[in-house]
């Protein structure tokens, strides 16, 4: 991957790991609960579960190449279409509250809210999160062909890719867990203003992403 494909690749995963999300609330709930430190186990998961799902991608963008040359330009033009649906569903929902991730929390795993929580069960919970909801696995099929080098080796961009958006979003994810008491109220506050802006980061990828070489 070109060093400038790289950075815009990186700045488009900065956006979206500060996008709120359901492994974002989780990591809020549980740096609430257990501190920053345990919850390096949510992260783990999560961490394990995005990479495997942006694999399972790959395998489907590889796939598609190899049945038509034209098929990853037709995938980046409908790729960006849904990046610019989410970027409206996002500007247009509400703000998150963190009370949400609690009971879902429980439903994962009763021992989710104590204490006495292991790292295993933590670690188990953020996996779940990640690979839970189908429309990640849609997201990325969108998102990733924008920087795809079809004449490159592409389990070689897999490892760039899936290890850029593994630091980046345990980064954030451990920032949300050490400022778990802070952010809260500012969530409750901002929450809708923070949705718009991120939806409006999205309009604007999924608009200029597939017309860039």
């Amino acid at each position: 991957m070109d060093l400038k494909i790289w950075l815009v690749y990186l700045l488009a995963v900065v956006g979206l790991s500060l996008t709120p999300g359901p492994n974002s609330l989780l990591v809020l709930a549980h740096g609430a609960l257990h501190g920053r430190v345990r919850t390096l186990w949510t992260i783990a998961g999560g961490a394990v579960g995005f990479v495997g799902l942006i694999g399972l991608s790959m395998l489907g963008i590889g796939a598609l190449l190899q049945s038509s040359a034209h098929a990853l330009t037709a995938m980046k033009w409908v790729g960006g279409a849904y990046l610019v649906w989410l970027g409206i569903q996002l500007w247009r929902a509400p703000a998150m509250q963190l009370q949400e991730a609690l009971p879902a929390a429980e439903a994962m795993d009763p021992a989710a809210g104590t204490r006495t929580a292991t790292g295993a069960r933590l670690w188990r919970q953020g996996l779940l999160a990640a690979i839970s909801n189908p429309k990640v696995l849609l997201f990325y099929g969108a998102f990733l062909p924008q920087f795809i080098a079809p004449g490159r080796d592409l389990w070689l961009q897999f490892v760039v890719m899936a290890g850029t958006f593994a630091v980046v979003e345990c980064s954030v994810e451990f920032g949300l867990a050490s400022l778990a008491h802070r952010i809260r109220p500012w969530l409750q506050r901002t929450g809708k203003k923070f949705n718009r802006a991120c939806g409006g980061l999205f309009g604007l990828m999924g608009a200029a992403l597939p017309l860039t070489h």
